[in-house]
């Protein structure tokens, strides 16, 4: 029996693109780690629900334990692995899904827009895509300067509501999904950043203007591909954060996360450093100019 040729293509495509992430970062003196993708405690986050193993918690991202080894010394490092969210499944959603996250000592949230360009680029030459990539009849070209919008900027450009408006009755998830981000990243990529204080719960704040945090999304042909920031170090602040988030939890009638207390105390510790998630599932889909996350994994939920 022979391999389904488009399935095959597409694995194939994934396995030369995780490739070359480990080459760009080992390349760039970064040590890969792994750690624990079930843990006692997870990050409360008001957005996404854990998923439930036994008595523990299965990750939504490796954050936790790749910043408590910061606090023990390992200043570059990186990891692609697996994990979870609860009731995400859709074109670009899997309720598992393999995130890559790095983080290093000193940098901040700009270095970081300067690493996604230099990888992507990385990517699309180690697969022979010169400086462009074609995805879904949209020509993305990877000649830099890649574009830079802050999102009140993109909320004047493209939202009929400001983004103060939009914070004010909750309606800034709705607006970002469907009047915002299939603008962005369409003839280059796009990094969406200062995003408004109260949606960055682990992200340092502007030191002139506190009303913002030194947090960005990276976006392909409308695809949210990446979440990094500047990373807040006071646990004290960091503390209080988590209970703001757990307050929203209870008042959406969900459960309250239990505090990450060994994060916290290592927090203590940790130089100022910055830290990103990148969706590899999204990413392939990106390469491979397929519509759907289903056609670059080798099993969906569905067919297990």
């Amino acid at each position: 029996m022979t391999p389904d040729t488009k399935k095959y293509r597409h694995l194939e495509i994934r396995s030369l693109v995780i490739q070359a992430i480990r080459d760009f970062f080992t390349g760039n003196h970064y040590l890969e780690i792994e750690t624990p993708i079930r843990c006692p405690c997870v990050i409360p986050e008001a957005q996404i629900d854990p998923v439930v193993s036994e008595d523990q918690y299965l990750q939504a991202s490796p954050e936790l334990c790749m910043k408590r080894l910061l606090s023990k010394g390992f200043n570059k490092i990186f990891q692609i692995c697996k994990c979870f969210r609860k009731n995400e499944r859709g074109s670009y959603h899997l309720p598992e899904l393999t995130l890559l996250e790095w983080y290093a000592k000193d940098d901040t949230y700009l270095d970081l827009m300067d690493q996604c360009q230099g990888l992507i680029t990385f990517i699309a030459e180690r697969l022979n895509r010169g400086n462009q990539i074609i995805y879904q009849d949209k020509i993305i070209r990877l000649n830099r300067p890649w574009q830079k919008l802050t999102v009140r900027k993109a909320f004047d450009i493209h939202a009929d509501t400001s983004l103060s408006a939009a914070l004010f009755d909750g309606s800034f998830d709705e607006i970002m999904g469907f009047k915002i981000e299939p603008h962005l990243g369409n003839t280059s990529p796009c990094f969406l950043y200062n995003y408004p204080a109260t949606l960055a719960s682990l992200a340092k704040l502007l030191p002139n203007n506190p009303q913002y945090a030194q947090r960005f999304e990276f976006y392909m042909a409308g695809i949210e591909l990446a979440n990094g920031f500047t990373e807040l170090t006071n646990p004290v602040e960091q503390t209080k954060r988590f209970e703001i988030e757990n307050k929203i939890r209870c008042s959406q009638k969900k459960a309250v996360a239990p505090l990450p207390d060994k994060f916290l105390a290592d927090l203590e510790k940790m130089p100022d450093a910055a830290g990103i998630a990148l969706g590899v599932d999204r990413l392939v889909m990106i390469f491979c100019n397929a519509p759907s996350i289903d056609d670059v994994v080798t099993f969906t939920p569905e067919n297990l």
